[in-house]
């Protein structure tokens, strides 16, 4: 069962651009029950009426000024502006103790609310209990019908959605995961099948309809406002409630409230047990300045699922217990994980880790491994590492034959990238490729992609009839010999194929946040493409294109790869190209190789730890390493954790 606090997720609100702080039109703040925790039944998230008062007082003193929705409408509207340092104050859940400790106290100064309930925490009459998230409780720990009417005639306290019964956790995949349900596709054991795309609408559509028609039923406004427990929502679900006339949702995601933040997905500050006056105060100037969790710094282990696979499931949960281990031991806060498998070590999908259309599922695994990082560990952030282009389809799939061709008889050292790939020529391709990310976004939620370093094309390839056609199309010969013999086509074709696959990883990343809306973006770049202008003829790789266009790029910054002789100097000079950029520092993540792949050995851990220092020194912000060895418990958590632990974890200017 997923708690009402549940980590909040981030939103992409104008990252991927070069930063221009805007003034935050408008602060929301989130509360529970306001009772002693003693008498709280989520006393993590209980304020007392006390706690309540002295932060209403020092909202006021402070220049704030409470508003309603229907002035935060009427801005949007052009009509009326909201006054600076505007609030709007919002209850969660439906306690009774708001009637009893905290609407005196709005009726006194006059304060408009949001009041969000659960529809099914109400049906009971009389002394029948409430089953509260699996806990018996009593009727009178909610709202009155009566208490609620005479609160919405107040003309202070506006009455929004929480869901009629979808405030719990569903099975969400085979290993047992509760999952909030609003999000979560229903596991079914008994069949080994997910809740189908037609099924999970009607669910929604009919309980979201369920708890307007009882609010009606019981003399309430049909309510215009859908609050997400804990957070979550999807395309789908606000399609369903600005359907059924909730155009304005209330989440948990980071960052502030700014003009052009869609009224479907208002960010909220969640208030807890712990909060102080100045607290509160910290946490919405963070939000007003824009320092949001996208620019902390981030401490990243990039993961195999491969090394947690196991055909016996006790064993896989075993070295699922001994990963969550070593990444609370090493205090990172970002973890890359692996959605697919390449048990060839071809660098290639053979098959992944979730139900997908096209290739074979090793193990139903990366729901349940994101899920368990996300809620019994530190970190923050998980990204799926997954593939572009590089997917070895069955033979029996159409597009299994559309693939990247090098061209042959040329001698070049880019003569071949190495990896099996789909042509990004083919629309066939492109659409299975879709498909596949599709059914991803589906499997659990989680924060960003990470694109797979097959976001590249060598200048000797793609020679496929179905790219020659696209080259034919930008007025470039079919012949690639030719291109590359003429500086001006050459730089031409290179920067046409740079686009197509950027654009291709950024519509895919726009299908994944159809169901994971805040999504980030990640995608490893080869190191030469940042030391040297010319290799992007290489690679099809563009640094400049990278930070403008993703959230965020992992430089591979690996010195035994590349086979240099000084690596200080190697490390040095990929800061100094990174830096010359706006924002440059703050969008590239530097990712150290924990082995040396061509001696099959280990780098050291305290070779990596004083990378690292060193990197920390010339201002380097986002660093992680690859791969994570829990097998051989490499590298060794009590020397990164040092090295990690002293970049501070408060976000940055």
């Amino acid at each position: 069962m997923v708690p009402s606090y549940a980590k909040p997720i981030a939103s992409n609100q104008t990252f991927n651009k070069s930063f221009v702080a805007m003034p935050a039109e408008l602060t929301i703040i989130g509360y529970h029950e306001i009772a002693a925790p003693q008498q709280a039944l989520i006393p993590d998230y209980a304020v007392t009426p006390q706690q309540f008062e002295q932060q209403v007082l020092w909202l006021k003193n402070h220049g704030f000024h409470f508003v309603s929705m229907d002035d935060v409408l009427a801005a949007r509207a052009g009509k009326k502006p909201l006054p600076a340092k505007a609030v709007l104050l919002s209850f969660d859940d439906g306690y009774t103790s708001f009637y009893q400790h905290a609407y005196p106290l709005i009726k006194h100064y006059r304060i408009p609310v949001v009041l969000a309930l659960v529809g099914n925490w109400l049906l009971p009459e009389g002394n029948q209990p409430v089953d509260f998230d699996g806990k018996t409780i009593s009727r009178n720990s909610m709202f009155s019908w009566a208490q609620l009417r005479e609160m919405s005639d107040s003309g202070l306290v506006e009455i929004a959605s929480h869901t009629y019964d979808l405030h719990d956790g569903i099975l969400a995949n085979p290993q047992g995961n509760m999952q909030p349900a609003v999000t979560a596709r229903l596991y079914d054991p008994a069949t080994k099948t997910y809740e189908p795309d037609q099924a999970y609408r009607i669910r929604l559509y009919n309980d979201f309809k369920a708890n307007n028609d009882l609010f009606i039923k019981h003399g309430l406004k049909k309510p215009r406002i859908m609050v997400w427990p804990y957070g979550r929502y999807n395309t789908v679900a606000l399609d369903i409630a600005s359907q059924l006339g909730m155009p304005i949702t209330f989440t948990l995601d980071d960052g502030p409230n700014l003009p052009s933040t869609p009224l479907s997905a208002l960010r909220r500050i969640l208030v807890d047990r712990s909060m102080t006056p100045s607290d509160l105060g910290h946490e919405i100037s963070i939000r007003e300045q824009q320092l949001t969790d996208n620019n902390r710094a981030q401490k990243i282990m990039h993961v195999d699922l491969d090394y947690i696979y196991d055909p016996d499931p006790d064993q896989q949960e075993r070295n699922l217990g001994h990963l969550l281990d070593r990444i609370a031991a090493m205090h990172v806060n970002t973890v890359y994980l692996q959605a697919f498998s390449d048990p060839d070590a071809n660098g290639s999908a053979d098959m992944v880790y979730f139900p997908n259309r096209h290739l074979p599922m090793r193990a139903d695994l990366f729901n349940r491994v994101a899920w368990q990082i996300r809620t019994r560990t530190q970190v923050k952030r998980v990204y799926a590492w997954m593939p572009l282009l590089a997917w070895e389809l069955p033979d029996s799939d159409p597009a299994s034959k559309d693939i990247v061709v090098t061209e042959q008889g040329k001698d070049s050292q880019h003569l071949n990238m190495g990896y099996h790939r789909l042509s990004p020529f083919s629309a066939l391709a492109r659409q299975t490729i879709s498909e596949i990310y599709q059914d991803l976004a589906k499997s659990v939620p989680f924060d960003g992609i990470l694109f797979h370093d097959d976001v590249t094309m060598s200048d000797y390839e793609d020679d496929s009839p179905k790219a020659k056609a696209q080259y034919a199309a930008w007025g470039l010969p079919d012949d690639l010999n030719a291109i590359r013999g003429n500086d001006a086509l050459l730089q031409k074709w290179t920067a046409l194929k740079t686009q197509t696959l950027d654009e291709f990883a950024l519509s895919l990343a726009a299908e994944v946040r159809k169901q994971q809306p805040c999504l980030l973006t990640a995608r490893n770049l080869y190191a030469q493409v940042a030391l040297k202008a010319y290799a992007e003829n290489w690679y099809a790789q563009s640094l400049e294109n990278s930070l403008r266009d993703y959230d965020f790029t992992a430089i591979m910054a690996m010195p035994y790869m590349e086979q240099v002789k000084d690596p200080d100097a190697f490390y040095s000079s990929i800061v100094k190209r990174v830096k010359s950029y706006p924002e440059g520092l703050k969008k590239t993540v530097f990712e150290l190789q924990a082995t040396d792949w061509r001696s099959n050995t280990p780098v050291s851990s305290d070779e990596l730890a004083t990378t690292i220092s060193k990197l920390y020194l010339q201002g380097v912000r986002h660093v992680g390493y690859y791969p994570d060895d829990p097998i051989k418990d490499h590298p060794d958590p009590a020397v990164l954790r040092r090295v990690f632990d002293s970049k501070t974890s408060a976000a940055l200017p």
